[in-house]
């Protein structure tokens, strides 16, 4: 299961936004009403988390070469 950020879609300007998660398989539709209220909502795209290796940079340097092909950027 993920869990999906959501937001209330405000009827007039002004009206406070809701977020809330809510935990759902990827192959489920997304939510179009509130489970609770009823309210229209939609989907909120974040940045998600990245993941590294715990083995680091193994090439010897402390930072790679600049795409520019400069030694400093």
């Amino acid at each position: 299961m993920i869990t999906y950020v959501y937001e209330t879609i405000p009827k007039k300007a002004g009206d406070k936004v809701e977020r809330f998660e809510w935990q759902q398989s990827i192959l489920d539709e997304a939510l179009k009403k509130h489970p609770e209220t009823g309210v229209p909502v939609q989907r909120v795209m974040t940045d998600g988390i990245g993941y590294t290796s715990s083995k680091g940079n193994d090439s010897g340097s402390d930072c790679s070469k600049p795409s520019c092909g400069c030694s400093q950027c």
